[in-house]
């Protein structure tokens, strides 16, 4: 049975020996087996292995290994490889040993010292000169098999061979497009040499395409799916240092060509027939053009009918066609390996082709006068037929109609001299060909024209001089130059040329840059000399140069700062609260002076612009409030000075709220207001105070006096018993300020006074701790119902008067005495 089975499973039924051999059973499979005897009566009892036992092959030491062969001899080192043995002995083979035994020695030495496995090696530091021979032992786990056998004597020298090649292709070789090739050979040489594959003497690098393949005795090139780029001169070389080979073999992928090469071109064009051409493929196929195939067909159906298929020519006449109809024409290329892609023409009617002459091309306008000018053309395509005259026309530049210069032929010159023009008037040209078929359309308008004698130079600029200088630039003027050669003067140039130098460099590349009669110099350098010089220029050309007398030396002119007032700075401003502010002066001064604005000498509100030019400052405040008033100051500085103006500025508004508002002499009826002017009075005089009451019950303030220039106001006609709250407001011409109103109400009421003394004070009874007083009412009230009467006593000789009670009546009795 199987280890790992419980079911046991017969192997023989009669075995009369005391061994049996058990076969079918699985390598490396564990299994135990069991014994019975048996007789006439019957079987016994089994016996039973005690241990599993593996199925395997016996194990012995490997065979000696094979092939034992020397691959490389140099004079200090050889190299072996070697086969596997036939038969391991059953078990792996663990490791090689690689023995040596130097001739007219008689033992062999083990070379390799760890375990090796690999079937090559070298063997180093040998004696050049000295012979051995070799031989290798295969090892498994039961132990080292035979040595193989021995090689040759081998003696440690360089080996020397030239290299040699057999290659397996010739001179040439033509593969069809899409077709695989390969170039192979053989070669030998000692040292082993390198190859090189080159085409067209570029070194071939693989791709997914290109395979190189190169063993110790065999190379290949191989190319898949070849297209035409791999066509070329293909070279192996093999070089080592004895020398070197070379084989070589030509490479024609070939193919069908390409579509000729377009566009069709319809030589001639008649009612019957067409001649064309059109020009050879780009890429033949790498075969030559062996013949083109035509076809024709009406642009109108989808038809195309042959014309030939063997002409080699690259032009061909189109017959059989009916006039009037569009045709279509389609050209093959054909070699050896196929028919092209066509090249299919655009559509061209049968007819014939005579017709009038092209309209020429714009024509050209010399030699200029007041009075006449001459037009000068090219002749056009003539429509087949010879031209037989030219009709030339002008017409004023704002005009609409042409007239004919000439009703007499003009022919066969292609120039004509037209007289007559009136000088200073504007005029174009254009011309019309002629043939006996008719006159063809006429050109392009020629270029506008004035028609006055020719121009020439102007004379140079008048008296140029430096006006002006920098520490980089220089200001010119000159006056225009005395003659303009009858032509206007588009501008001038500007040249300079540093003191020391020869060259002369331009300040402005065109003329019309410089249209008046000044320009700055910019760019150059503080400190140094430079002369300058003016040229005018008009349709002609440049005049001489007018120079400027003394050379200028660079370098800032200083002038003291000086101020300019604008009309908003020339006295105290007022302006409106809610209105823009706008101070500003021109500012004047060499180099620019630094500009400063100030506020009561602080900085200026940010919500001021504060602008800057090259010319003056603006300062500009926007929604002006009454915080912005007061006075400002505008400081101009550069190196020769500094200068400042001030201006007041009064931003006109309401005035403020009146200050400390009092209520005094209060009756019953009426009462008196006091209080001082505004703080602020808006920049305007106060015309008048609104004063305004509200009963403290009511939510409606009622106006009391809305025109007094006084700062006080009595109020009458109040409600006895009433509390009342007053406010004021202080107006001016732009309206009318915050109301300022008492902190708390009062009452209209009579004012109270103490009341009178009691009279007739005296006791009506004594006791040893008491007194009982009584008095009568006092004269006067003092304004109000008398509400009670204080009783205070004195001992006797003390300065202190003690309080005993307040009474409501007019009689109390003392205690405590």
């Amino acid at each position: 049975r199987e280890s790992d089975h419980r079911a046991w499973t017969p192997v023989s039924c009669t075995v009369t020996r005391q061994n049996a051999t058990v076969q079918g059973l699985t390598e490396g499979k564990a299994y135990f087996f069991r014994i019975a005897a048996e007789n006439i009566i019957g079987m016994g009892p089994f016996t039973e292995t005690t241990k599993e036992i593996v199925i395997r092959d016996p194990i012995t030491v490997p065979d000696r290994p094979e092939d034992l062969e020397v691959k490389a001899v140099t004079k200090d080192s050889v190299t072996l490889t070697w086969n596997p043995p036939k038969y391991n002995g059953g078990s792996d083979i663990t490791m090689y040993v690689l023995e040596s035994r130097l001739i007219g020695k008689e033992k062999f030495h083990k070379v390799t010292k760890e375990k090796m496995l690999d079937r090559k090696y070298t063997i180093e530091g040998l004696k050049e000169g000295d012979t051995y021979e070799y031989r290798v032992s295969a090892c498994n786990i039961v132990g080292q098999g035979k040595p193989s056998f021995c090689t040759k004597p081998i003696t440690c020298k360089d080996e020397i061979a030239p290299p040699s090649l057999d290659l397996d292709f010739r001179d040439k070789l033509i593969v069809r497009v899409g077709e695989a090739f390969s170039l192979t050979g053989r070669y030998s040489g000692k040292p082993a040499p390198k190859v090189t594959w080159l085409k067209d003497d570029i070194v071939v690098k693989e791709n997914d395409r290109t395979k190189i393949k190169t063993t110790p005795t065999t190379l290949c090139l191989g190319v898949l799916k070849s297209v035409r780029e791999d066509s070329g001169k293909y070279c192996v070389t093999i070089e080592n240092s004895t020398g070197s080979r070379k084989g070589f073999c030509q490479v024609n992928v070939v193919d069908r060509p390409s579509p000729p090469v377009g566009p069709v071109i319809f030589d001639e064009v008649h009612k019957d027939h067409m001649v064309v051409s059109w020009k050879p493929p780009l890429d033949d196929g790498g075969s030559e053009i062996t013949n083109y195939i035509i076809e024709k067909k009406d642009a109108h159906r989808d038809l195309w009918m042959p014309v030939t298929s063997a002409t080699v020519k690259t032009t061909c006449k189109i017959p059989k066609l009916l006039e009037g109809k569009e045709y279509q024409i389609r050209i093959y290329a054909e070699n050896l390996y196929g028919i092209s892609d066509p090249l299919i023409s655009d559509e061209m009617k049968a007819k014939d082709r005579f017709r009038v002459p092209d309209a020429p091309e714009q024509p050209i306008i010399k030699d200029i006068t007041k009075d006449s000018a001459v037009v000068v053309w090219n002749k056009p395509y003539d429509g087949g037929k010879p031209i037989t005259n030219y009709i030339v026309e002008k017409k004023e530049t704002m005009a609409t109609r042409w007239v004919r210069v000439t009703k007499d032929p003009i022919f066969p010159g292609t120039q004509f001299k037209v007289p007559d023009l009136l000088e200073g008037c504007q005029y174009e040209f254009r011309v019309s060909a002629e043939n006996e078929i008719g006159v063809g359309d006429p050109s392009p308008p020629s270029k506008p024209i004035f028609a006055r004698d020719p121009i020439a130079k102007p004379s140079p600029p008048v008296n140029p001089e430096a006006v002006d200088k920098t520490k980089n630039s220089v200001d010119l003027s000159w006056q225009p130059p005395r003659h303009d050669g009858n032509g206007k003067i588009i501008g001038y140039l500007v040249e300079y040329q540093k003191v020391g130098d020869e060259e002369w460099k331009k300040a402005n590349l065109t003329a019309d840059s410089c249209p008046e009669t000044n320009y700055k110099v910019t760019g150059l350098t503080e400190g140094l000399t430079y002369k300058f010089r003016v040229k005018a220029v008009n349709a002609a050309g440049e005049s001489e140069p007018a120079y400027v007398p003394d050379p200028v030396e660079v370098k800032d002119r200083l002038e003291p700062p000086e101020l300019i007032l604008d009309a908003n700075m020339a006295r105290e401003q007022h302006v409106k609260a809610g209105d823009t502010l706008r101070l500003s002066a021109v500012i004047k001064g060499v180099p620019f002076p630094k500009v400063s604005w100030k506020k009561e000498d602080h900085e200026v509100s940010p919500k001021a612009d504060i602008e800057v030019t090259g010319v003056g400052s603006k300062l500009e405040i926007r929604n002006t409030v009454h915080e912005d008033g007061g006075t400002y100051s505008l400081t101009v500085e550069n190196p020769a000075g500094s200068k400042t103006v001030s201006v007041k500025v009064v931003v006109l508004d309401k005035p403020g709220p009146p200050r400390n508002l009092q209520i005094s002499e209060v009756r019953s009826d009426s009462c008196y207001l006091t209080w001082m002017e505004p703080e602020d009075d808006g920049g305007s005089v106060i015309t008048n105070y609104v004063v305004e009451r509200k009963d403290v019950a009511s939510a409606q303030w009622v106006a009391i006096s809305s025109s007094s220039k006084k700062r006080s106001h009595m109020a009458k006609y109040l409600m006895e018993g009433t509390q009342y709250v007053f406010r004021v407001a202080a107006e001016n011409q732009f309206g009318r300020g915050p109301y300022v109103e008492t902190l708390k109400p009062i009452k209209a009421i009579d004012p109270l006074h103490p009341p009178g003394p009691p009279k007739n004070l005296h006791h009506v009874d004594v006791d040893k701790t008491e007194v009982s007083l009584v008095w009568n009412r006092p004269d006067r009230d003092g304004g109000a119902e008398i509400t009670g009467y204080l009783v205070e006593y004195q001992e006797d000789g003390a300065d202190e008067w003690t309080k005993f009670q307040t009474v409501p009546m007019l009689d109390c009795v003392v205690t405590g005495l």
